[in-house]
């Protein structure tokens, strides 16, 4: 089997999308938002993704995807690593990852290109399962679980009545966990404190003690201010606190883990094994949270994985959809995954719901992979991309 076409497509969502509230969510750009006038969370909405088929020359073909920055991906994978792959045996992919990463390491080793070269990656997994006639978790050690128990990741910061009405419809619907964002960070000083502590006390109330609780400040905070909340929270019992601060500050995640008892979790934003070493050297994390598409796919992922169990541990992928499941199946270090319900479009997450046909939905708090469908399981809802405006 040999590569004989690399095909990239950017889809831009062209339907409506739901306006989000001011505090929908923390993010990197409070600290600069007195400087600007507009919500600062439209950085971090992303209304576009990459789509990547690598076709061979017994006529499969694997599908991989990218959500960040689709375009410049785009353009990384055509002029770059696509006359890489023509002509490669797509079960070299441990010779195809190398070769990517060390061609692109003067402007790589992190951030677009390493989410092009997972794109590519995850397509070629794709590939190999569709080859073996297997499910990519089989390739990958099998299943390590009759199901996969996920949390509804769905709460953001919004009227309080509305937001417990949210958390007790998970919690109907049999999850066992759910995730919050949380909608203040420094500059709102004490009074974005204490309305943080009441998004956590609502969903406590809620749902209760027998349903887990985690939440998200994704980056929003500063490690000052992230101590000054951790006091505030803990009587809440999360699970987790996830990106209390930005992802380059590792000292600052140790300080954090060290400071209080709250649970620690990061790194849907951090990049390959060498990445996750320096976090796990660090004493960092207790949850590591990368994301099969941009942290090198499902190869990088699955050697994280085997580090982050030598030190015990667990890994939470970032994201649902389907690369993050097949890896979550196959390990037995990864307990739960994060599962995004479908709704109309809003921050971005929910567009994988559009472009591809496949993906597993939760049931009773679970979501199950199917023995016979070979590859990743996913396919391309063509007739979908109407609703889009695709860039070939």
């Amino acid at each position: 089997m040999k590569i004989t076409e690399v095909r990239t497509r950017v889809v831009q969502w062209r339907g409506e999308t739901q306006p989000l509230p001011p505090h929908f969510c923390t993010n990197p750009m409070d600290l600069v938002s007195p400087m600007m006038t507009r919500e600062t969370m439209g950085t971090f909405t992303f209304h576009g993704w990459l789509i990547v088929e690598i076709f061979t020359d017994n006529g499969l073909i694997g599908i991989g995807n990218a959500a960040l920055s689709p375009l410049v991906t785009k353009q990384l994978i055509d002029q770059y690593l696509t006359p890489l792959l023509i002509g490669q045996n797509p079960w070299d992919t441990e010779f195809l990852w190398q070769h990517m990463y060390r061609k692109t390491m003067a402007f790589g080793r992190k951030g677009v290109a390493m989410v092009a070269i997972s794109a590519i990656d995850i397509a070629l997994w794709d590939l190999m399962g569709k080859a073996a006639k297997q499910p990519c978790y089989r390739l990958m050690g099998g299943r390590t679980k009759a199901r996969i128990p996920v949390y509804a990741s769905r709460l953001y910061s919004i009227g309080l009545d509305d937001l417990a009405t949210e958390a007790k419809r998970y919690k109907d619907e049999g999850y066992g966990a759910v995730k919050l964002r949380f909608g203040w960070g420094p500059i709102d000083g004490a009074e974005g404190m204490a309305r943080n502590v009441e998004l956590v006390r609502t969903v406590r109330e809620a749902v209760g003690d027998e349903v887990d609780v985690m939440a998200d400040a994704y980056m929003g905070w500063s490690l000052d201010y992230a101590k000054r909340m951790m006091r505030l929270i803990e009587p809440f019992n999360l699970r987790w606190l996830e990106e209390a601060i930005i992802p380059d500050d590792v000292h600052g995640y140790h300080e954090l883990r060290r400071f209080g008892t709250t649970p620690i979790a990061a790194g849907e934003h951090e990049f390959t094994n060498y990445g996750f070493r320096q976090l796990i050297e660090a004493r960092a994390l207790d949850y590591i949270q990368f994301d099969t598409n941009r942290v090198g796919g499902i190869t990088a992922a699955r050697k994280i994985q085997a580090l982050a169990e030598a030190y015990s541990i667990p890994v939470v992928p970032h994201a649902g959809q389907m690369h993050n499941y097949h890896v979550v199946m196959a390990s037995l270090n990864s307990p739960i995954a994060e599962f995004f319900p479908p709704v109309d479009v809003e921050v971005g997450n929910e567009l994988f719901w559009y472009i591809f046909k496949g993906e597993p939905m939760a049931k009773d708090g679970y979501v199950d992979l199917d023995d016979d469908v070979p590859g990743l399981g996913l396919g391309i809802d063509e007739e979908a991309l109407n609703k889009f405006e695709v860039t070939q």
